[in-house]
């Protein structure tokens, strides 16, 4: 399959680029494209041909939910069976932007976007160049992350192009991604709101608005068993190459380790790599040290965490040891994604201290 690589920014805004590319995806086509949280890979979420393309062009398995993109609130009513008081406040107060919420489907949505269950996960994003190309291939994308399965989800278009040319009709490449890691996932079909994947909107902003709501407890567990509701929950996810370790503790004890760990990798011909924060990146010895940002500033991390992963593959790193990271705020969602990318490899160092 020959892939086209189209260039489109937000300031591009209405392109005259976009019919066509929305033409694709009417026709049963996939087109990769830029959100605030990461590229997608998108395809017509109401054609289960489509989802079908997706599924094996990422070589994703099938039973792991699509979520559905629209640009029009109103087309919500469309999707679903009944919209929850809840889902119209979370609507209000983050939409359009980096959250999915989870409902009942209706009738429309096929059961090969949704994994077989019965319940579907729609997002509005904020991306210009996103909504723009839902507008223009009929109102609802279903997308996934644009990366080959089980890799780092891709914040640069060279590495959609890197995972997917070839497998898919067009590429737009939007630039930088601003956000950098995957929309936060609300489940609204329960009694009671839960976070099933932790993400840019945290815990506590979604207490502002709704009061109580829980967290899924497999979210930060390696052994989940249960089919997932969500994109993310079983499978493992954002990992590079290199055996990924993270070290959890005091920030004197978790330094020693790692330059300890390092040395018996190097010893033994490996090459190494390791994430560190801006406070401490000047303490390592490695063959690759990756500043992923400040501590005193979690968005700078979570932006740059899925561009350091595919930065280690780039340079071959065998071995990559990373620094733990808050378990609140943003820092849950940062964590989460690190414990997939490591197979939830970690060492705790705390009792060590």
């Amino acid at each position: 399959m020959e892939t086209q690589i189209i260039r489109i920014r937000e300031e591009d805004i209405p392109s005259p680029k976009m019919e066509a590319l929305g033409q694709i995806i009417r026709n049963g086509g996939l087109v990769a494209f830029p959100t605030e949280t990461v590229y997608g890979l998108g395809g017509d979420a109401l054609n289960p041909e489509s989802s079908k393309k997706i599924y094996a062009a990422k070589g994703r398995p099938s039973d792991n939910p699509l979520i559905v993109h629209i640009a029009d609130l109103n087309d919500l009513e469309k999707l679903v069976k009944n919209i929850p008081d809840t889902a119209g406040r979370l609507a209000d107060k983050f939409w359009p932007g980096p959250l999915t919420m989870i409902m009942e489907k209706s009738d429309i949505v096929p059961t090969e976007t949704t994994g077989g269950l019965s319940t579907v996960a729609v997002r509005f994003p904020s991306h210009k160049v996103a909504r723009d190309l839902i507008k223009a291939s009929g109102g609802y994308i279903a997308a996934p992350s644009a990366n080959l399965s089980g890799k780092p989800s891709p914040t640069l278009a060279k590495y959609v192009c890197e995972d997917l040319t070839g497998r898919v009709d067009a590429i737009i490449d939007g630039g930088d991604i601003p956000i950098g890691l995957e929309s936060t996932i609300v489940d609204l079909t329960g009694d009671k709101p839960m976070i099933l994947r932790p993400g840019y909107i945290t815990e506590e902003m979604l207490k502002e608005v709704l009061g109580e709501v829980l967290t899924d407890p497999t979210i930060l567990d390696a052994n989940c068993k249960d089919r997932p509701k969500a994109p993310g929950m079983r499978y493992r996810h954002y990992a590079p190459k290199g055996d990924l370790v993270i070290y959890e503790g005091p920030s004197e004890t978790v330094i020693a380790k790692i330059n300890e760990d390092v040395k018996a990798a190097s010893d033994q011909g490996r090459k190494t790599g390791v994430i560190a924060t801006a406070e401490t990146a000047g303490r390592y010895s490695a063959d690759s040290i990756k500043c992923i940002g400040s501590r005193e500033n979690e968005e700078e991390i979570a932006a740059s965490l899925y561009r350091i992963l595919r930065e280690f593959d780039d340079e071959d790193v065998e071995e990559i040891f990373s620094e733990g990271f808050s378990d609140s705020g943003l820092g849950r969602a940062i964590m989460n994604r690190l414990l997939k990318a490591a197979g939830h490899k970690t060492k705790n160092l705390w009792e060590e201290a």
